[in-house]
This record gives C-alpha cells, structure tokens and sequence, in this order.
C-alpha cells in the first residue's frame, strides 16, 4: 500500500509509516498546491494532510484514498461529511498539543503585555536613551481578570497557568465545568466575559457558527484596557475589522498566532505596534509535534491495516 504525506514531518513518524507502506513525501517549504496534492496522491491508499491542506469531496474521489490521518486537532480543513459518505476513517492528534498550546497562549499574553516585541525592536532600532520610568509601560497580571473562550483541554490548561500568576478567572463555554468552578473559575456569559475581561483568549473549534465569533459587536464590549489573544483559527476573529479596531486604539493590543488567509497576513496588520504577530507557532515544540507525528502516522496505520484507531473523528462509519 501506499500513502502520501503533504509536508515533511518529524522523521519519528515517516519510520512508523515506511515500516507498513511506500511512502511519498512532498518536500516543498510551502503547502502543497490542489493540483500537486492530487496528483501525488492519487492511487494512493492513505494520506497524511496538515492543517493547511483542504480534503474536500472532489479530492477524495480523484485520489481515490481509503484513510485520512490529519496532522492536527482540529479537522476543519476536512469534510467530514464527505468522508464519512464514502466510509472514509477520518482521524486526529487531540491532547497531544493541550500543553505547548496553553504555554504559548500565555507567552502572548506576556509578550503584548509587557510590550516584549515591541521593546525589542526598540532596542535594535538603538532608541534606547537609558533607563526611563515611563518608558515602554504595560500591563500587570495580579488580580486582573482572564476571560477564555472555550474551556476544553487547552482553555483549562490556559487557566491553570493563569492561576499562578492569581488572576481572576472567568470561562464561557457550551458546557459548564463544576469541578473547575469549585476551584474559584467562574462561569459567565459570553457578553460579559468580553466586557469584564482585561485579557480575553480564544480557545473554540471553528465552525459555521463560530465564523467571526469576534467582530465589530464584540470588540466594541471590550475594555479599551483589554487584550485580544487568539491561538485557535484565525476566522473566528474579523480581521479586517480587528486592525480597524487596533488602528482605533479602542482595545490596548492583540496577539495572534493564527490568521484569516494563511500563509498570507493583511499588510496593515502587520505595520501595527500594538499586535504581537507570530506563525501558527502553538504546538511548535520539538516534543510535542513529534508526538503528533507518531500519533498521526499509528492512526493511518491501523486504519489501513482494519483496525479501529484510537483517534478517529467519524466513528459512525464502523458502526
């Protein structure tokens, strides 16, 4: 059998899959194009995609795949719909990612605050007179309020790290979570979480009913004091009107790991001094994405080769 890998990934993977198939690779530095992915999958019994490869139902017919093994928690980049009609196993690599998530969400949240980058570049720039006590001021944590959006494993691993800098802690989410409530998290509405919070990050799937879960609305409740932390889809948030918000100053900052078009960034987003810009960094630990890889490639494995995987997204279809 053969299986085809869209990007390079850590070669603990590549060795789990050249054990079981013949394995193509595309080596490119950027994504693979639709028509290359096509026609190097084709005929091929499974594929490895990352997040930045669209399998539609077009795809699948034309390939001809049999597995889909995403390299990455969230499977918006996959119709699952489709899928599922054509009793194609569709998997992921949830968990693995929870921790070098929620370090990096709040890696931003001091970046912005402190004004890190921005003092960076200051200092390059050979600004730096000496020492000032108004220069370059940000932000405290102690006692300030964190508003996360979406409390699954990443927003509780984000609030964990939040405690120990004795912030307050407030979540809005689908479902409510008595255990961390107990704790002293507190559970709000989605309109005063925004108003309340001095740093609101978002940590919700994307979906249809997400699609600019933030926008003109939303940012216009938030404090002009507050923070905008965003490790999850860049969708979720209308950029466009997120750089006029920024531009406005009507929030203090934002900080983003993700975007609406990537690889692209909106030029004017990236001329703003009050936005801490990084590139889709949040699983990006030589532990963790190795990780990924092998879960990724165990998962096409046993799908292949008839088994159940642990981590699949469409289980219906064994049903």
């Amino acid at each position: 059998m053969r299986v085809f890998v869209t990007r390079r990934i850590p070669e603990s993977g590549l060795e789990i899959l050249r054990e079981n198939f013949e394995v193509d690779v595309f080596e490119g530095d950027s994504p693979i194009s639709r028509e290359e992915l096509i026609k190097r999958a084709k005929g091929c019994e499974g594929i490895l995609p990352l997040l930045t490869d669209s399998i539609d139902a077009d795809i699948m017919d034309k390939t001809g795949i049999k597995a889909i093994a995403n390299f990455a928690v969230g499977i918006d980049n996959v119709d699952i719909s489709a899928a599922t009609k054509r009793t194609i196993p569709v998997t992921n690599t949830p968990g693995v990612l929870t921790d070098a998530t929620a370090d990096l969400t709040f890696a931003l949240i001091l970046a912005i605050s402190r004004r890190i980058v921005e003092s960076d570049k200051y200092l390059r720039e050979g600004k730096w007179k000496g020492w000032d006590p108004l220069l370059l001021l940000g932000g405290d944590f102690v006692g300030k309020t964190l508003g996360i959006i979406g409390f699954g494993r990443i927003g509780k691993a984000v609030a964990q790290r939040a405690q120990g800098f004795n912030m307050n802690i407030i979540y809005t989410s689908r479902s409510r979570y008595l255990e961390e409530e107990n704790e002293g998290i507190k559970f709000v509405s989605f309109d005063e979480l925004l108003k309340t919070s001095d740093y609101v990050t978002i940590h919700a799937p994307y979906t249809e009913e997400t699609h600019h879960l933030i926008s003109e609305k939303e940012l216009d409740m938030m404090k002009p004091t507050a923070y905008l932390i965003n490790t999850s889809r860049g969708k979720l948030i209308d950029e466009i009107q997120l750089i006029k918000t920024l531009k406005e100053k009507k929030i203090a900052g934002a900080a983003l790991d993700v975007f609406y078009n990537e690889p692209e960034i909106n030029p004017e987003l990236i001329e703003l001094d009050n936005v801490v810009i990084i590139p889709h960094l949040g699983s990006a630990s030589l532990e963790t994405r190795t990780k990924m890889a092998i879960i990724a490639a165990e998962n096409l494995v046993d799908a292949l080769k008839g088994k159940r995987p642990k981590n699949i997204v469409n289980p219906e279809i064994y049903d």
